[in-house]
């Protein structure tokens, strides 16, 4: 008798499991049918015959008298390009304030010295911005919710690198502080990144690196769904069918041609950004987006 009660009892716990179980599932199902994607993931996709879009590399570089990673720059090469999107990156400081930079120092981009996590932004505010010739301006070292703020209202697309110093999970939280769902993406290097990302922002675009069909294939087998994806193919060009490919997938790809396809192209009158197209890219990062704009009849 006492073993037939325990028996019973053993069946009831079971059967609460199953039902806590199945409700847990159900909850989280839930949970991610009603998260309302960025509304990039829409405007990403990939679509023949889509018009080519520029990634402005730093926010924008080599432009006299307009820093890298300052909001007067993004705001300079907006006016001209209206559908370009912007590379910035993101860094922290002394008291933990994310700000736009680079490198790990302001030597270079600024009239200040020495590391940047040795400020506090307080004091970051006593030194000015110096474009790529050493030019010194007025502009300061901004934060990264008032570039937040900016791209917000004037629907400007941002393009995150974030610093090692710094944890996705502080930008994605400065982005939902910012409701700057649908003008953000999140760029990750590796596998372990963009799972990371997807796991923390589902709802978020990131770009993620396939520069080969082993690292596209490595995506393919994550639980991150091709519409959350865009494709950086490297800074090096790939047969025309690997784009194709990526692309048959419903991702765009993105061609670095910042550095030595740049010179390249400049070197030979523009004409390969016009090839490079052909070949199948949508985006290209790079360092001269004037230039791109003028060679691929990019003006709205």
């Amino acid at each position: 008798m006492i073993k037939h009660f325990s028996f019973i009892l053993f069946l009831v716990f079971i059967t609460s499991c199953k039902k806590e179980v199945s409700n847990t599932k159900t909850q989280v199902k839930t949970q991610k049918e009603t998260i309302k994607k960025s509304a990039l993931i829409e405007a990403f996709k990939y679509k023949p015959n889509a018009s080519p879009i520029i990634s402005v590399h730093r926010g924008g570089k080599s432009i006299e008298f307009y820093p890298e990673n300052a909001i007067e720059t993004i705001a300079h090469v907006y006016q001209s390009i209206p559908t370009a999107i912007f590379e910035i990156d993101v860094a922290k400081t002394k008291d933990n304030q994310l700000v736009l930079l680079h490198d790990n120092t302001l030597d270079r981009t600024s009239t200040g010295t020495g590391k940047l996590i040795d400020y506090t932004y307080s004091e970051l505010e006593n030194f000015y911005l110096e474009d790529d010739f050493g030019n010194v301006t007025t502009f300061k070292i901004p934060l990264f919710n008032t570039v937040l703020k900016w791209a917000k209202i004037n629907n400007v697309v941002l393009t995150i690198d974030i610093k090692r110093s710094v944890a996705i999970e502080t930008v994605i939280d400065a982005i939902r502080a910012e409701k700057a769902e649908d003008v953000c993406l999140i760029i990750t290097y590796s596998i372990e990144q963009a799972e990371k990302a997807h796991k923390l922002a589902p709802d978020l675009l990131l770009s993620v690196s396939a520069r080969n069909d082993k690292e596209l294939d490595w995506l393919l087998h994550t639980n991150i769904p091709t519409e959350n994806m865009l494709a950086f193919t490297g800074t090096r060009l790939s047969p025309n069918a690997f784009y194709k490919k990526v692309q048959s997938y419903g991702i765009k790809t993105i061609l670095g041609t910042l550095g030595n396809l740049d010179k390249q192209a400049a070197s030979k009158g523009d004409e390969p950004y016009k090839v490079w197209q052909e070949k199948g890219i949508d985006v290209f990062a790079t360092d001269r987006p004037f230039a791109v704009a003028k060679a691929l009849n990019i003006t709205e």
